[in-house]
């Protein structure tokens, strides 16, 4: 009757709060550090111990503290991730791909929405800093220096992905955008296109600059003068609004898309205003996401491995740091033509 009562005490406590490992200790009879050695990987445990220890949790239903554990050992399994616009299909999907990269490798991701972060993302790496985590991803907006090397100074590394910090103790991990939108460029010149746009959003990203401005360059060093869209929010409601502003006002043979969504909507807004693809209008996106190869768009476009870019951004976690100094990796990944259905052949 005793057990069966102390039992019951532990069950009415676990129901208020999350059970402790000393509940479980006192349940299984054994010490608070039998407890904790059980559910350490490696630690040394009797069979008899480890199973009423296991039976004990069971019951109670306890779950290890993995972030008391962190602040004990200043070893952490989570890593910070900050990024807007995650509805975006580029941006979910490399959302998607992390998280369950670092799950597979017994991490877990810290995810800070930096949407309406108006006053620049250092209150949000601050914040993420006082989960001890064991790095930062940021993939929107760019820290100040200083925030990065209060990072350092604390042992996280900071990985900036597609963005760049100057003189900053981080490490850079970008796509080609430059090499993409000449890409781009070539391809629709050797189509023939003689009168081209560039279209992009009025978002000043890094990596919107980058590509609109390589690709306007190239189009330039051709001796022609690109026209250029630069307005709207990155969505697919911008291109359609691209497309019937520019093809009622300049006839145009040839137009980029520094992103696919806005790409997807030039096509779809370029159909209404009656051009067709991509026999009087051809046009190339940019990021390679999944709905650009529906049947009802084959958009041409210039692909990013998300598998490199993931791959990049784990080998840069598991790195070793070693305080400010630390060897720092800037690496760009290498892009691609993926040829579809919405340009011209070349000529």
């Amino acid at each position: 009757m005793e057990a069966s009562s102390d039992r019951e005490d532990h069950l009415k406590r676990a129901t208020r709060n999350f059970v402790t490992a000393e509940e479980v200790a006192r349940l299984a009879g054994v010490s608070r550090s039998a407890v904790s050695r059980t559910f350490t990987p490696g630690a040394s445990v009797s069979a008899d111990v480890r199973h009423r220890v296991q039976e004990a949790a069971k019951t109670l239903g306890y779950r290890v503290n993995r972030l008391a554990r962190s602040l004990i050992s200043d070893q952490s399994n989570l890593v910070g991730v900050v990024g807007a616009n995650l509805s975006l299909p580029f941006m979910a999907r490399q959302l998607d791909e992390l998280s369950r990269a670092l799950l597979r490798r017994g991490m877990q991701c810290l995810l800070l929405n930096a949407a309406e972060a108006e006053q620049g993302i250092t209150p949000l790496i601050e914040s993420i800093l006082e989960f001890r985590v064991r790095a930062i991803v940021v993939m929107s907006g760019s820290p100040p220096s200083s925030i990065i090397d209060e990072c350092v100074a604390n042992g996280v590394r900071v990985i900036l992905v597609n963005r760049q910090a100057d003189d900053a103790e981080a490490d850079t991990i970008i796509s080609d955008d430059l090499g993409g939108a000449r890409i781009a460029a070539e391809r629709l010149l050797r189509a023939g296109c003689r009168r081209i746009g560039v279209v992009g959003s009025g978002a000043r990203t890094p990596t919107q600059i980058r590509r609109r401005v390589a690709f306007a360059d190239c189009i330039e060093e051709a001796g022609l003068e690109p026209v250029i869209w630069a307005s709207g929010e990155t969505t697919y409601e911008t291109g359609v609004e691209a497309a019937k502003g520019l093809l009622t006002s300049h006839d145009l043979d040839g137009v980029f898309c520094v992103t696919d969504l806005l790409g997807l909507g030039f096509l779809d807004g370029a159909r209404v205003t009656g051009r067709h693809i991509p026999d009087d209008l051809s046009v190339v996106g940019f990021d390679d996401i999944p709905q650009s190869a529906w049947a009802s768009y084959r958009l041409t476009t210039v692909r990013q491995s998300m598998n490199d870019l993931t791959g990049s951004v784990l080998a840069a976690i598991e790195r070793e740091m070693h305080g400010k100094g630390t060897a720092l990796v800037h690496e760009v990944l290498p892009v691609e033509l993926v040829e579809r259905a919405t340009v011209r052949p070349a000529i």
